[in-house]
């Protein structure tokens, strides 16, 4: 690499009487970093979806071209997490991590703020292309940081922890928005609706995602090495199978990280696959719901504002559940747990489409009234927050196990690898598809396509805890040989 994202060089180890205590700190430091950096990635993943209903509203686009618009982000961010991945092995996170999104904070704050940004099909997907592109940026250095400054042992609470991360930043665009209504309120006295509010839905994330990336830099840190520290192995004298300093510290060279740890480990194909339909669901309902729950099921923007706020709130404590199960009760087996879950979450989606909307004939009963006064909504709310609780577990999964199955300086890669499979095949699938779908089929389709996408992923989960058996008996399977 070069100038400013070349790898911090290491430097002399401090005094062994004051590495216990500089390793606590900045490791404290350094996750600090990465969990608010990649949470602040989240304030413009998804804020679009927040606007869709808004541009529908004000007559600009109908949802099927919403959905080519939106694959733009699949596209880039599945290639772009793969690619920036690789090269993310071979960069300083310090500044990798803010710069990627210093550059989706941007785009996004252009899209809000210039009208030329959203004038057609073709620009606006080669904005959301570009966002998509800058937010690959941000989980292979968190990756790479993670595995670098905690060992195998404890990796697994940290990575569930770390996931949280998602659900912290993805409650943000939904807050904005209700503070968006607020101030609309404030200044005509009438309800915001969403066409009132899409273009505040995309710039104030955009501007506080910017904001974020300063501290963030402030942060960071590179390799414990480039700190004057030990590997973490070897602090905490917790060698994983193999370890060997010399070589597992050593950088590898991208045909070493592709080929061979990444390209002929069997069992990271299976989870990159299963990986494909986790994301078509959690992208489906997320994507989709403020459209849904406005055209079927009569939520208001307040209303939709507020589900798809908790829908990510109740993935940190789901995530933490899945982490503890993995870890604890089921030891380890990530295929198993993923297996669970993707069960409980089909389930919960296809409560989500059945449960009724609210009667033509009782609207005006409800008409004006928050949605938890609405038994109808109420119920449609407890099943979004069902199916946010529920997702978020095998989307940690499927990451901490990429992570796992391949040397620390190849990991960033092993992670882009199932992100590329994520976010080309569930997430396009999710924004096109179901969009498609649910604009020619009504929205029955849609979900249609989802539980279709939900019973293949059972199906795959499934192949991987038949799967991970044998390769825990075979450790060499676990490096692609």
């Amino acid at each position: 690499m070069f100038g400013p994202f070349k790898p911090a060089p290491h430097i002399a180890e401090l005094p062994a009487d004051k590495v216990d205590a500089r390793y606590k700190f900045l490791r404290w430091q350094v996750f600090a970093g990465i969990f608010f950096g990649y949470a602040a990635y989240y304030f413009v993943r998804a804020n679009f979806d927040l606007a869709q209903k808004g541009l529908i509203e004000a007559g600009m686009y109908n949802k099927a071209e919403l959905g080519i618009i939106g694959t733009g982000a699949g596209l880039a961010y599945g290639l772009s997490k793969f690619v920036m991945a690789s090269v993310s092995d071979r960069s300083n996170p310090k500044v990798f991590l803010p710069f990627g999104l210093l550059l989706s904070g941007l785009c996004m704050t252009m899209m809000g703020l210039m009208p030329w940004a959203t004038s057609g099909i073709a620009v606006m997907f080669v904005m959301i292309f570009l966002n998509g592109w800058f937010q690959g940026m941000g989980w292979p250095p968190c990756g790479r940081t993670m595995v670098h400054w905690w060992s195998k042992s404890e990796r697994g609470t940290i990575v569930s922890i770390w996931n949280c991360a998602h659900n912290v930043g993805g409650m943000v665009p939904g807050a904005m928005v209700l503070l968006a209504s607020a101030i609309y309120f404030s200044n005509t006295g009438e309800q915001a609706t969403a066409k009132d509010v899409w273009q505040q839905a995309l710039y104030y994330p955009g501007i506080a995602a910017m904001i974020a990336a300063i501290p963030v830099y402030l942060v960071m840190k590179d390799t414990p090495q480039s700190c004057g520290l030990p590997p973490v192995e070897k602090w905490r004298n917790d060698y994983p199978d193999g370890y060997n300093e010399e070589t597992s510290e050593k950088d590898l060279t991208t045909k070493e990280i592709f080929v061979t740890y990444v390209l002929k480990n069997k069992l990271l194909w299976y989870i990159a696959i299963a990986n494909v339909f986790v994301y078509l669901i959690r992208y489906g309902v997320l994507k989709w719901s403020p459209v849904y729950l406005g055209e079927v099921k009569h939520f208001n923007i307040k209303g939709t504002a507020w589900a798809y706020t908790i829908y990510e709130l109740a993935a940190i404590p789901g995530t933490l559940l899945c982490g503890w199960v993995s870890d604890k009760l089921f030891k380890g087996k990530r295929g198993l747990t993923g297996f669970i879950f993707m069960i409980l979450t089909t389930i919960a989606v296809f409560a989500l489409w059945k449960n009724p909307a609210t009667p033509e004939a009782e609207l005006a009963l409800y008409e004006g009234k928050p949605f938890y006064e609405n038994p109808y909504q109420l119920m449609d709310f407890i099943l979004m927050t069902t199916v946010g609780f529920l997702i978020y577990g095998p989307v940690m999964l499927i990451g901490l196990h990429a992570l796992e199955l391949a040397p620390k300086k190849a990991a960033g890669t092993s992670a882009g690898f199932t992100g590329l499979f994520g976010y080309l095949g569930g997430t396009v699938s999710a924004s096109a598809v179901v969009g498609w779908a649910a604009e020619y089929y009504g929205w029955d389709g849609g979900f249609y396509v989802m539980i279709t996408g939900g019973i293949l992923s059972i199906i795959l989960m499934l192949i991987v805890m038949l799967e991970e058996g044998k390769h825990k008996a075979k450790l060499g399977d676990h490096y692609g040989k």
